[in-house]
């Protein structure tokens, strides 16, 4: 088997051993079992358990990051679009793909500094995607003098914060949509930053 093809083949196997038994349960040896090659063999491509675990993180990270792009990037010119099919893309990678999500979300940032800063690489390009979208509706509706980078960059980290945490309401809620997820996170931001431009500011 190609080099590349068997270190993917190890990635799908760690992917799933890591997200059921935990960074420090998962053992190289049941990895190597599972994917039908010797430990030494897994050493010979990842090098380590962490490197086997980043090469895990790197790979699903710049999967997700690339479904995003892919979806906002095909959904037409209006800023509003761009983000629904993102955010839809996000939550449907997160209902399809558990097991990534369970590596990226859960254990990826109680591991080593190497590990967090991985994580860290993956939401930043997220962050941007979303900061650029909200910069573009601000733009679009005229009145970028009321709300300018700063206000795009609070909505975009508020709103990637509430995505994160709503992958954990949607195992909690295993009924509910993709879709349905995206639009009422849509109507919560996108219709409050609206009102915002209009002028209704809320103030205790």
């Amino acid at each position: 088997m190609p080099r590349q093809m068997r270190e993917q083949q190890i990635i799908d196997v760690g992917v799933r051993v890591f997200a059921k038994r935990g960074y420090h349960a998962a053992s190289v040896d049941e990895i190597a079992e599972l994917a039908g090659i010797s430990k030494p063999m897994v050493y010979l491509y990842l090098e380590s358990k962490e490197g086997l675990f980043l090469a895990c993180l790197r790979r699903e990270a710049g999967r997700l990051v690339g479904a995003f792009q892919e979806a906002a990037r095909g959904a037409g010119a209006a800023p509003e679009l761009r983000l629904h099919a993102g955010l839809s893309a996000f939550f449907a990678f997160v209902a399809e793909h558990r097991d990534s999500w369970i590596v990226l979300h859960r254990q990826a940032s109680e591991l080593s500094e190497a590990i967090a800063a991985a994580v860290a690489d993956a939401r930043r390009a997220v962050m941007a995607e979303v900061a650029g979208l909200i910069r573009d509706g601000i733009s679009d509706s005229g009145r970028g003098s009321q709300l300018g980078a700063e206000d795009a960059d609070f909505v975009a980290h508020a709103l990637v914060g509430a995505a994160d945490s709503l992958t954990d309401w949607m195992e909690r809620n295993p009924g509910q949509s993709p879709e349905g997820i995206t639009l009422r996170l849509m109507n919560m931001v996108w219709v409050g930053m609206r009102d915002v431009l209009d002028g209704e500011v809320w103030v205790p």
